[in-house]
């Protein structure tokens, strides 16, 4: 209930108003839903003692008319409450968006993509609709009771205490089978996280799983999922359908109850006919509020559930975030960039440790080093895409952590090792964070990067739509979009992770005198296997099990003879290789 609150209460007021007026007509709703019986009592014992047909056709129109009337705000109350529902719904979906996208690598690592999904479109919808339905029924059966009992108590309240004997059971059976509606609807939301995982990740990775010929295999694996989420939906529906019937013989206990003491009370002139047929038509009116618990208990049941699920979400934090008040880079920055006594670790692992780097503004620097080694850990720390253990990392003299990370990094252009596009078209793919990125940047660009011959070929040129995570585009095709992306940006520190390993030694070349003109005036950090990458900086150092083992420029390097003069030697090796 705490958790409930603290996520809805603050939507629930911005619209309260709405909210107000939708209480106001399912009052309204109701006071003239129990008009109705009122007339009934009213006209029976008129006519019981003056069987006038004038009287029958007034008691007739007031029926109509106040069906009528009953009807028009029964239509608002559901417009209303309901509407509530989506709005706070759209307002849900937004906010938790808008915060799953401020969180860092952590919680990606620990939450995957499915259960994500999961939560934002199943859970969503759970809470929708206990704010919506399942709070709109659950208030007309709270005031329709006291409304029907108030009348039936008025003018019988010993009838009246006798036909709602009953209502402790229907306490009991709430309590009773809300708390099992409850564990099984998580289970369920739990279960269907895990598919919906499945499923994105098979879809993801369908070239390994065909590569591997495992798609009997995911199948069957997805098959055993499918049946858990069938049988604990059976359970709940089983559960579920114990309560409805539960609920319905009660209330025909009820009816039984009043039929039995009321026709006594009537035989003894007790109670009038018209007051008999009020109490029938006043239980029957509490009928299908009673039953629709059922269905209520179940929906909030589920939403809470759902509550939960979210909540963790929101209760995530990010561990990066822009300090009270930040320090602002010039426009633009100089581009130095100083890594001082830098050390990070993973939990007990050391990742880095006492990295001393010095970058001037402008030049270009190399990072090389085994698989491993902590190369990409390191730039990470400059757009503070990770944040150091000890030790500080500054831009132009300032600590990043004084920075606002927005800020930061857009004078930072970032190509990583893992190449992300997003299923629109190259141009859009390239043109993404530079919302003024005119036709002519973006051909300018996707030249630098070397990929106008290949877009060339293309159907519909930079129109060309790539598919889900750039699909359809091969891996040097997916690279060089993404090092024209970081290019447009004109950032004023560039960083290429890795961003030629998937282009052979003469695209590379190509690439590298294209950029050669770029990186003028702009600080650049290579990351790469190849020498012939890496041989053109001012300065090159080598990071070996998080530490720097090597620093000098490309002939410093060779003479020293070690990490670097070996992989040098090596690649040579294999040029002469290939060209036999």
């Amino acid at each position: 209930m705490i958790k409930t609150i603290r996520l809805l209460w603050p939507m629930l007021l911005e619209h309260r108003r709405t909210l107000i007026l939708g209480i106001i007509a399912l009052i309204l709703k109701d006071l003239l839903a129990v008009g109705a019986p009122l007339l009934i009592k009213a006209g029976v014992d008129t006519l019981a003692t003056s069987l006038v047909m004038s009287t029958v056709l007034w008691y007739g129109a007031a029926l109509i008319g106040l069906s009528i009337a009953k009807g028009f705000f029964q239509y608002w109350m559901r417009v209303l409450m309901i509407g509530v529902s989506r709005d706070i719904e759209y307002d849900l979906r937004k906010r938790l968006f808008d915060h799953m996208v401020t969180l860092d690598r952590g919680f990606f690592e620990r939450f995957r993509t499915g259960d994500i999904m999961a939560r934002s479109t199943s859970d969503l919808n759970a809470v929708r609709v206990m704010l919506g339905p399942a709070i709109m029924y659950w208030t007309e059966t709270v005031i329709m009771f006291l409304l029907a009992t108030g009348i039936m108590l008025w003018y019988d309240w010993k009838l009246t205490l006798i036909a709602l004997s009953p209502a402790p059971l229907v306490s009991f059976a709430v309590i009773i089978f809300g708390r099992r509606i409850h564990a099984r609807a998580e289970e369920i939301q739990k279960i269907f996280g895990a598919i919906t995982s499945r499923v994105q990740e098979n879809l993801a990775g369908v070239r390994v799983v065909r590569a591997y010929a495992q798609e009997q295999h995911e199948v069957a694996e997805f098959e055993k999922l499918n049946q858990t989420y069938i049988g604990e939906n059976l359970k709940l529906a089983l559960t579920s359908g114990s309560f409805m019937p539960m609920l319905e013989a009660l209330i025909a206990l009820s009816f039984l109850v009043v039929l039995w003491a009321g026709g006594a009370r009537l035989l003894d002139h007790q109670l009038t006919l018209g007051s008999f047929l009020m109490f029938n038509v006043l239980m029957g009116m509490l009928a299908w509020p009673m039953i629709a618990l059922g269905w209520v208990v179940n929906q909030m049941q589920r939403g809470a559930a759902s509550i939960d699920r979210l909540m963790q979400l929101f209760d995530e934090k990010p561990s990066i975030t822009a300090p009270a008040i930040p320090k602002r880079l010039a426009e633009p920055p100089q581009g130095g960039i100083e890594f001082e006594d830098v050390s990070l670790s993973y939990g007990p692992k050391l990742a880095l440790s006492k990295i001393r780097i010095r970058v001037e503004p402008g030049s270009t620097i190399a990072v090389a080093g085994h698989t491993g080694s902590g190369k990409t850990t390191l730039v990470q720390l400059i757009p503070r895409l990770l944040d150091v253990s000890l030790g500080a990392v500054r831009i132009d003299g300032i600590d990043v952590r004084e920075l606002d990370p927005a800020q930061l990094r857009r004078h930072i252009g970032f190509v990583p090792q893992e190449t992300f596009l997003f299923s629109t078209t190259i141009a859009e793919n390239i043109a993404f964070g530079v919302e003024t990125a005119t036709r002519e940047k973006i051909e300018w660009a996707a030249d630098i990067a070397g990929l106008t011959p290949d877009i060339a070929g293309f159907p519909e040129g930079l129109d060309t739509k790539v598919g889900e995570r750039g699909i359809t585009l091969s891996g040097g095709q997916r690279q060089r979009t993404a090092i024209a992306r970081a290019i447009l940006r004109e950032p004023k520190i560039l960083i290429l992770d890795d961003a030629l390993s998937s282009v052979d030694t003469v695209t590379e070349e190509r690439i590298l005198t294209g950029l050669a003109g770029v990186m003028k005036g702009r600080t650049t950090i290579l990351i790469s296997h190849r020498v012939s990458t890496l041989r053109s900086a001012s300065q090159i150092y080598v990071i070996e099990n998080g530490m720097l083992a090597e620093q000098g420029t490309h002939s410093e390097l060779l003479s020293a003879g070690g990490y670097y003069a070996d992989l040098h030697q090596k690649q040579l090796l294999e040029e002469e290789l290939e060209a036999i």
